[in-house]
C-alpha cells in the first residue's frame, strides 16, 4: 500500500510517499481501507516532534480517517468487513490502510462523504466536549471563537450556536470571517485589522462567558481581559506557536476559570462519554445544524503541501488527503 511516511524529525517538505508493507491489526483492532483522512494542526507538530505524543520512527502522520473496515483483529466484535466507518487515532491515518483501536471507530452516518466524514471527527469532537463538559456553555451566554476560520473554530461556531449561545466569530482574515458568517456566527472580528479589546467591548460589553482558544499567543491574554464574571478560558491549542503566559491576578479579579481541553486523552479516558457525543454531533449534522466545509482535498502525494498549508494559516475551514 502507498502512505505518507516520516523518516526523520522535519518539516512537511520531509515527507516521502512510499510503498510500505499493510498493516495487520492486533487484538482490540480494526484494520481500515482509508479513503479520506483529515488535516491537522496536531500533525504538524508530530513530524516536528513538538507534540506531546511521540511516535518512533518511522511513522505515518494523521489522526483520522474515514473508509471501510477491511479485517478486525482479535476479539473484536460488532463490525463487518465493507462497514464504512470514521476512526481516529493519534497518527498513521495518512496511508491507504491504517490500523485504529475498535473503541476509536464510529459507524459514518448517511448522508456522509469520506471526505466531510475525514473532516468531521476530530475538529467536532473536539469543540463538543471542549463547550459542552469543559466549558459549561450555556444558551444564552455569549461565546468568542479565537482563530474562528479554521476546521475546529468553525465547528465551535455551529456548536455553539446548537448550544443556544451568541458567538462571535474572530480570525485574521475577512475572507475566513465571511465562512464563519455563513456557519452561524452573530458577529465577527478581524484581529489582524481591528483593535482586538475595543472591539470587544463593543461587542460584549459585560464580557463574554466562555473564550474557545485554539491559537494561544499574545491574543490569550488580551482576550481574557474580556472575559465576564465567572467566565471560562478553553485552552485548546498553541496555533500561533507561541504558549502564553497568564497572570493569575486576572482570573482572581473576574472569578474566572482557566481550563485545558485535551480531546484526545479524553477519548482513552472515558469511552462511554465519546460515543454519546458522536451520536449526538451525528444528529446534528443529519439536522443540518453542523456541516463541515471541506475547502480544498489533495492528493496523497501533496500530503506535505497540506500540512504547509495548515502550518502557515493559509487554510479556510477544513482540507483533508484523497487516499486513492
Amino acid at each position: 500500500m502507498k502512505a505518507v511516511v516520516c523518516r526523520q524529525w522535519g518539516e512537511p517538505e520531509s515527507l516521502v510517499v512510499d510503498e510500505v508493507a499493510s498493516p495487520v491489526p492486533g487484538p482490540g483492532q480494526v484494520l481500515i481501507e482509508v479513503h479520506a483522512a483529515g488535516v491537522n494542526f496536531p500533525d504538524t507538530l508530530i513530524i516536528q516532534r513538538k507534540y506531546q505524543v511521540q511516535p518512533e520512527l518511522p511513522f505515518s502522520p494523521g489522526g483520522e480517517v474515514a473508509g471501510r473496515v477491511k479485517a478486525v483483529g482479535p476479539g473484536v466484535s460488532g463490525w463487518n468487513v465493507g462497514d464504512r466507518v470514521v476512526g481516529s487515532a493519534t497518527f498513521g491515518g495518512f496511508a491507504q490502510e491504517a490500523v485504529i483501536a475498535a473503541e476509536r471507530v464510529v459507524p459514518m452516518p448517511e448522508g456522509m462523504d469520506y471526505p466531510e466524514a475525514a473532516a468531521f471527527v476530530l475538529a467536532y469532537g473536539t469543540s463538543l466536549h471542549a463547550l459542552k463538559d469543559r466549558g459549561r456553555l450555556a444558551a444564552g451566554e455569549t461565546l468568542l471563537v479565537l482563530g474562528a476560520g479554521g476546521g475546529v473554530g468553525i465547528a465551535a461556531v455551529e456548536i455553539g450556536k446548537a448550544l443556544g449561545a451568541r458567538v462571535i466569530a474572530a480570525a485574521s482574515d475577512d475572507d475566513k470571517l465571511g465562512l464563519c458568517t455563513a456557519h452561524g456566527a452573530d458577529a465577527t472580528l478581524n484581529y489582524a485589522t481591528e483593535d482586538l479589546r475595543k472591539r470587544l467591548k463593543t461587542l460584549a460589553p459585560d464580557g463574554v462567558d466562555v473564550i474557545f482558544d485554539p491559537i494561544g499567543g499574545e491574543r490569550s491574554e488580551t482576550a481574557f481581559r474580556c472575559i465576564a464574571w465567572e467566565g471560562r478560558h478553553l485552552v485548546v491549542g498553541f496555533a500561533a506557536g507561541e504558549v502564553p503566559r497568564l497572570a493569575l491576578n486576572l482570573p482572581l479579579l473576574k472569578g474566572a476559570s482557566v481550563v485545558g481541553v485535551y480531546w484526545g486523552n479524553f477519548l482513552r479516558r472515558d469511552a462511554d462519554t465519546t460515543r454519546a457525543h458522536m451520536r449526538e454531533l451525528f444528529a446534528l449534522h443529519a439536522s443540518g445544524a453542523v456541516r463541515p466545509p471541506v475547502t480544498r482535498r489533495y492528493p496523497l502525494e501533496e500530503a506535505g503541501q497540506a500540512l504547509r498549508d495548515v502550518m502557515e494559516r493559509r487554510v479556510k475551514g477544513k482540507v483533508v488527503i484523497l487516499t486513492r
